[in-house]
């Protein structure tokens, strides 16, 4: 909640939460999104629920066990979603950017994605978003097109990322690391 509480605090939109943010505004409880969240790796059960198969994760710093970001996996894109979102979708919260974790989030997100057997994966941010844009890039990310998210009244920009190339050329983010 606290990890929450700190976007709304800071101005700052929620990214990669797998619907954590949604189900708070419905006035729904953590408990009910981590139910829904366990069950939507499920393709039957996330398509009943009008959604993507996916997983999603807290990226907690060991050191005080605080989480510093969440991703979203997604095992597949249909039409609607490749609009203006993509296999992953990732946030850091607002007082801990600019630390490099986004990067490391990401490449774990990557390694996430190649157990799932994707080759490329499809990645957005908001075109003005220049950290997550650099981020991207920084993993081999490129550039495709810009998109119109129409609900968040943006403009995406969608990237594509070569998943076994991307581990390979930048395995020292984690090992530099850990």
């Amino acid at each position: 909640m606290k990890y929450i509480k700190e976007h709304i605090d800071n101005n700052s939109r929620v990214n990669g939460t797998g619907k954590l943010n949604t189900f708070l505004k419905e006035g729904l409880s953590y408990e009910e999104w981590l139910e829904y969240s366990k069950q939507c790796v499920d393709k039957a059960y996330a398509e009943l629920n009008n959604t993507i198969p996916c997983n999603t994760f807290f990226t907690i710093r060991e050191s005080d066990n605080k989480i510093v970001g969440m991703v979203n996996v997604r095992h597949c894109l249909i039409e609607e979603i490749s609009k203006y979102a993509g296999h992953i979708g990732y946030d850091i919260r607002p007082l801990e950017r600019g630390k490099g974790y986004a990067k490391i989030q990401l490449y774990l997100a990557l390694q996430e994605a190649k157990k799932l057997g994707l080759k490329k994966v499809m990645i957005t941010c908001d075109q003005t978003n220049v950290p997550s844009e650099r981020t991207i890039r920084a993993l081999g990310g490129f550039f495709e097109k810009n998109g119109v998210d129409e609900t968040k009244d943006s403009i995406e920009s969608i990237n594509w990322i070569d998943v076994n190339k991307a581990l390979e050329d930048h395995k020292a983010i984690i090992e530099e690391t850990y």
